[in-house]
C-alpha cells in the first residue's frame, strides 16, 4: 500500500494538503509536533474519505528526527511514493533577538530536516513506477528580509535546492515540485510574531491554507517546476527581481522590525 507522507501536517497547509490528498483517495502518514491534532486529522480523514491514515508525532528541530520518521516506515513498511516537504517556520524581529539555539533549530526545521529527508527516501522513491517530490518554499525566498533574515535565507536554500534537485532527477521517474506561498491565513505568523503592521499590509494577498493547498496539489500532479502561489505574490516576486537590492531589502524591512 502506496503512501504520502507529509510533514507540519498538524496545521495550517500541511493540513490542507492532507485534505486534498485524502479527497483523492490517497493515504496517509502525518508527522507533525502534535500527537493530538494528528490523532483528531487521522480520525477526520478516514471517515469522511475512507482512506488509511498514520500519523507520528515527531519535532523535525531535533536532530536525526528525519531518520526516526525514515525507520517508521521501514519498520511499518509503509511505501512512501509522495514526499512533502511543508514544515517549517519563521522568527521575525532582529537577528541577535534570538539566541544561537532558535536560530539552529529554525534551520533545522527548514532546511535539514527536508534535505536528509529526501536524501532517505530518494532511493525507495526511484524504485517506484512514479513518485512525487513536493517542497513548499516561500515568496520570502526570492529577496534578503531585514528583521526576518534567517526565514527567508532559509526558503532560498530551499528554492534552490529544489531548482538542482528537479535538474538532476528531470530524466527519473521522480516528479519534483517547489510551492512558494505568499501571505497565508495560518498560524505561521503567530509562531513568527509578525507584527501587526506587518500583518495589515499583508491582508490584501493573503490566501487561505486551503487555496494554497489545492494549487499546490494540482501543480504537483501536472509535474510543474516552480509556482509561486497567487497573482499578486507573483506580481510582487517579478517586480523584487527588478528592483535594486537596496529598496527591496528597505521595504521589506518596514514590515517585521
Amino acid at each position: 500500500m502506496s503512501f504520502a507522507l507529509i510533514t507540519g501536517a498538524s496545521k495550517g497547509i500541511g493540513r490542507a494538503i492532507a485534505r486534498e490528498f485524502a479527497a483523492r483517495k490517497i493515504n496517509l502518514l502525518l508527522i507533525a509536533r502534535s500527537e493530538e491534532l494528528l490523532s483528531q486529522l487521522a480520525i477526520e480523514l478516514k471517515s469522511s474519505c475512507h482512506v488509511e491514515v498514520f500519523y507520528l508525532a515527531v519535532d523535525l528541530s531535533e536532530p536525526h528526527a528525519a531518520k526516526k520518521i525514515f525507520d517508521w516506515c521501514a519498520e511499518k513498511k509503509f511505501i512512501v511514493t509522495i514526499l512533502v516537504n511543508n514544515a517549517g517556520y519563521g522568527l521575525s524581529g532582529g537577528f541577535d533577538d534570538h539566541p544561537a539555539d532558535q536560530h539552529i533549530n529554525l534551520l533545522q526545521v527548514n532546511m535539514i530536516a527536508p534535505v536528509e529527508l529526501i536524501s532517505l527516501f530518494l532511493p525507495h522513491l526511484k524504485q517506484q513506477k512514479k513518485s512525487y517530490i513536493l517542497n513548499i518554499g516561500s515568496s520570502s525566498a526570492y529577496q534578503a528580509v531585514p528583521f526576518m533574515g534567517v526565514y527567508s535565507a532559509s526558503k532560498s536554500f530551499i528554492v534552490n535546492f529544489t531548482r538542482a534537485l528537479k535538474y538532476e532527477l528531470k530524466d527519473s521517474n521522480v516528479v519534483v515540485t517547489l510551492v512558494s506561498p505568499g501571505v497565508t491565513a495560518s498560524e505561521f505568523n503567530a509562531t513568527a510574531r509578525i507584527p501587526e503592521k506587518g500583518l495589515k499590509a499583508a491582508e490584501k494577498i493573503s490566501m487561505t491554507p486551503e487555496e494554497v493547498a489545492k494549487i499546490a496539489v494540482k501543480s504537483l500532479f501536472k509535474e510543474k517546476t516552480e509556482v509561486v502561489v497567487g497573482f499578486l505574490t507573483k506580481l510582487t516576486v517579478f517586480f523584487v527581481g527588478l528592483m535594486p537590492k537596496k529598496l527591496t531589502e528597505k521595504i521589506g524591512s518596514k514590515f517585521y522590525k
